[in-house]
């Protein structure tokens, strides 16, 4: 059984505020715990400096990061699913203050690992929570609504990373991790006693013209179906490259000795490596409300397979021609614009398939598959210095950008098609 545009009209229920007054909580959540993903690679020199641990090794750390920060969303998330959003988001506040305050006083590999752990658990209830709760209060506009609450995730470092590594070059990313930790972990604590989930008759009826199941499918029943598994093949593909970037573009960049050279962008000068990390930083949260509008009305399998198109061709640009200033900045950028969105498509692909009843739980189950991609990051690394170059890593980001664009328009897009119809 289908939703069509058509034969739904938006029905206007509840206070319009009332949605929108949650989804700027829930985007500036969102922002507070940005940095403990997109300003991570501004501590990985500083820390190999000091320790000598070597690259991999540190890398291992964001993965536990990712890891922890996805995994475990299917349960934080059956916790709100039962018990609103407040309290899963207060706890996570919590800990992302109290991981940044661990990653200041590491001196060994083991508390670098377990404070990424912990900020993983903490990010993960922030960013579940929230991108579950704008699933619920949007029914009419879920591409948007959770484009724009990863928005606050993807871009909200942006703001911050110059002044991160001011910190960093000024008083030692101890401070840093210090400073930033609690002043971000309080913001979120502050800020979940706001978020509740909808009551019933508070949100609209979907109105835009998207084919959507009207069954609500339980967490089992979603995993025993294929088009998940399918979805989640595609999702670490997706996520994997992108992921990748994020935590190795400095590395890239001092590797392309570019770092330190100067670029001017719109009257500002700064350093090739500063402008990247605003821009990239900017790129990746716009993409997410951007293409999940786009998704709202041309589908979400047609525009996955646009974006990923282009983001093959971003990751060729970056190996091929990234080797001067400018070129680095905007195939860096691309890059970022190109997989950011992938936290808008997949869990309204989701909502779209498996209902809002759980929506919070299964679209968590969906993004434990960003976990699963961040293992290439230590793999990246390895493969970098086996090789020597960035070639291979490029090639096969590629490689798995197409593939993705392949799978959305012509396994993807006819499988839901028939799902759908039959629900």
């Amino acid at each position: 059984m289908t939703v069509d545009a058509a034969a739904v009209e938006s029905e206007t229920a509840g206070s319009p505020a009332a949605r929108w007054g949650q989804l700027a909580c829930g985007i500036l959540c969102m922002v507070m715990i940005a940095n403990l993903q997109y300003g991570w690679t501004l501590f990985v020199n500083p820390i190999d400096q000091l320790y000598h641990w070597g690259t991999p090794a540190i890398q291992i750390a964001f993965s536990i990061f990712i890891a922890t920060e996805t995994w475990l969303v299917p349960v934080e998330g059956w916790f709100v699913d039962r018990f609103g959003p407040r309290l899963v988001v207060a706890i996570g506040g919590i800990l992302v203050a109290c991981a940044w305050a661990l990653d200041s006083l590491a001196n060994s590999l083991t508390v670098l690992y377990v404070a990424a752990a912990l900020s993983g658990i903490g990010a993960g209830a922030v960013y579940g929570t929230c991108v579950g709760n704008a699933l619920k209060w949007f029914p009419d506009r879920r591409g948007l609504a959770a484009g724009l609450t990863a928005a606050g995730f993807g871009a909200g470092a942006a703001a911050t990373v110059i002044p991160i590594r001011d910190v960093i070059l000024a008083f030692g990313y101890q401070s840093a991790f210090l400073w930033f930790g609690l002043g971000q972990g309080l913001l979120v604590l502050i800020i979940s006693q706001f978020l509740r989930a909808p009551e019933p008759g508070e949100t609209p009826k979907p109105a835009v013209r998207l084919t959507q199941s009207l069954r609500d499918s339980s967490p089992l029943e979603m995993l025993k179906s294929p088009i998940f598994w399918l979805l989640y093949v595609m999702f670490v593909m997706a996520a994997a490259s992108g992921v990748m970037a994020t935590a190795q573009i400095a590395p890239i960049a001092r590797d392309f000795q570019l770092a330190d050279h100067d670029v001017t962008i719109l009257f500002i000068t700064a350093t090739t490596l500063r402008a990247a990390l605003v821009i990239d930083s900017i790129l990746n949260g716009l993409a997410r409300p951007f293409f999940g509008w786009i998704s709202d009305i041309m589908g979400r399998d047609n525009t996955m397979a646009i974006v990923f198109s282009l983001g093959a061709l971003a990751y060729w640009g970056l190996g091929a021609l990234g080797h001067t200033p400018y070129m680095f900045v905007l195939m860096a950028g691309l890059i970022f614009f190109t997989w950011g969105e992938i936290f808008s498509l997949f869990p309204s692909t989701c909502a779209d398939t498996y209902g809002v009843k759980y929506a919070t739980t299964n679209a968590g189950l969906l993004y434990t598959a960003k976990g699963t991609s961040a293992w290439v990051v230590p793999l990246a690394s390895l493969l970098k210095n086996y090789s020597g170059h960035w070639h291979w890593v490029f090639a096969i980001a590629t490689i798995m950008n197409l593939t993705v664009a392949a799978l959305a328009l012509f396994v993807l897009k006819p499988m839901r098609r028939r799902v759908t119809k039959q629900g």
